[in-house]
């Protein structure tokens, strides 16, 4: 199908895409444009202004930011896969990446636009979550930052504001004696996921001294499985706790899977990434 009419725009900066945001209503982002171009062709999406953000060099980029590494969110998909600084600290970040698509799309997507996309079968949203990365978000009234618990909000819905931009996404160094792991199954090695689960585990920030799991496509955001974690922290082995990662999700039925196959392979898997996880 053709797209609806819309207009077109470059953004020279961040600030005057902030300012394009701000002047003109249902305006979208372009950035790699792997979810959005065929959301316009199907008419999914008809915005009545693109803003084109994909040519800003300045939020490209990977790099240490103390106790976390910072990661700009034009960063191609393929560029965070390579980026030695998270192989070394944040290896999880780097592997899921390298797992994304097929090689056409981590050569043209971004992290920033699968993130503020807020597909619930995308992959690198359980990661960030699992971790507690924060995101730096700029609007009118400047800048914050976002808990990764608190950004996604629904099915494709985030706590992006109409005149906001996702610019950054900090993640934490693992450090020496943390582990961690993703692991995802999809029909096709380019499909979404049909279920996903990242593991997080023995790190020194925050709640990474306990085990941190989060789910992929088992409900509309991606979701921490708490009653696991908190089986893991009083004692139960990996075969015990796995075995409750799928309580408290809400695991939809549609053309590839049934609900309950998604809650045993939730179950399947999140043994598998708990057992990669304690192995590094």
């Amino acid at each position: 199908m053709i797209p609806a009419t819309f207009r077109y725009e470059v953004a020279e900066s961040p600030e005057h895409a902030l300012e394009l945001l701000g002047a003109h209503a249902d305006v979208k982002l372009l950035a790699g444009g792997q979810s959005l171009i065929p959301a316009l062709r199907l008419r999914v999406s008809r915005p009545s202004l693109l803003v084109d953000v994909g040519r800003l060099a300045e939020l490209s980029y990977v790099r240490d930011a103390g106790e976390h590494i910072a990661i700009g969110a034009l960063t191609r998909h393929k560029d965070v896969a390579d980026a030695a600084i998270l192989q070394e600290h944040c290896s999880i970040v780097a592997h899921t990446a390298g797992l994304i698509g097929d090689p056409q799309v981590r050569h043209r997507g971004t992290i920033g636009g699968s993130l503020a996309h807020g597909h619930p079968a995308s992959d690198l949203p359980a990661v960030v979550l699992a971790l507690d990365a924060e995101f730096v978000v700029r609007g009118p009234e400047g800048e914050r930052a976002l808990p990764a618990g608190d950004f996604f909000t629904g099915i494709f819905q985030t706590a992006l504001a109409p005149a906001e931009l996702l610019t950054e996404v900090r993640v934490p160094k693992l450090g020496e004696t943390g582990g961690s792991s993703y692991v995802k199954m999809s029909r096709r090695a380019q499909d979404w996921a049909t279920v996903g689960v990242a593991v997080v585990t023995g790190g020194s920030n925050g709640t990474h001294g306990a085990t941190a799991i989060a789910l992929t496509n088992m409900g509309a955001t991606p979701v921490r499985a708490t009653a696991a974690e908190t089986a893991l922290s009083g004692g139960a082995s990996i075969e015990e706790a796995a075995e409750l990662v799928s309580e408290d999700t809400q695991p939809i039925s549609d053309h590839t899977s049934s609900a309950d196959f998604r809650a045993h392979l939730a179950r399947v898997l999140a043994r598998r990434a708990l057992e990669k996880a304690r192995r590094k």
